[in-house]
């Protein structure tokens, strides 16, 4: 009963959702790509020319969003699980952390990159503490992957949650990147406790 509940809930919050509404207006595959819209408004990351991995990419409303908003770009986001297509983005199934994907990535591009940017997020299991534990696994994945092929100047943007693990992933980025920020966009629901981790300039 309590599941069905929440499934109602859920429903419900996405029905009066004004992103979700704007996401299927837009053409926007979910309501995820207004927090990199915001993010990127905020911290003015993206120019055009721009080299970009999406790191946990699908369903691909940050693709989405990158491939609009950046002339001249290249752009390959990656997943393991299918991604469907979309233009000017190439688009890899596997898992960035393993040698036969990192082999892909380092030939797609040829050289080092300006931004890494991931949403990715641990299925949640109804355990608040241990879905901020597995998902800060995936940032602090996401995190050492960004220092082995980002430029000197390149960016860094994760999904962070608040958690046993939050302290850490910080001092994990400042031990990489001079800049580090955290910044929650509107369009992350108040009730979460999803954060972004905005980094620069590798040291």
């Amino acid at each position: 009963m309590k599941k069905n509940k929440i499934s109602k809930n859920w429903i419900n919050k996405q029905k009066n959702d004004i992103f979700v509404k704007q996401s299927k207006l837009e053409g926007y595959k979910s309501r995820a790509v207004y927090k990199l819209k915001e993010i990127n408004e905020k911290f003015k990351i993206l120019k055009n020319g721009m080299s970009v991995i999406d790191l946990g990419a699908a369903p691909g409303s940050w693709s989405q969003y990158l491939s609009k908003n950046i002339k001249n770009a290249k752009l390959l986001a990656i997943d393991l699980t299918d991604i469907e297509e979309i233009e000017g983005v190439k688009i890899i199934t596997g898992d960035f952390t393993e040698g036969a994907s990192k082999k892909k990535i380092h030939e797609y591009f040829g050289r080092k990159i300006d931004v890494v940017v991931s949403d990715m997020a641990k299925n949640t299991t109804g355990n608040k503490n241990l879905d901020s534990i597995n998902t800060g696994e995936l940032c602090i994945d996401a995190l050492l992957f960004s220092k082995t092929i980002l430029h000197p100047k390149g960016v860094f943007i994760s999904k962070i949650f608040m958690g046993s693990t939050f302290e850490e992933i910080i001092d994990s980025a400042k031990d990489i990147f001079k800049e580090v920020n955290i910044y929650k966009p509107s369009a992350s629901r108040k009730d979460s406790k999803e954060n972004y981790i905005i980094c620069k300039f590798l040291k």
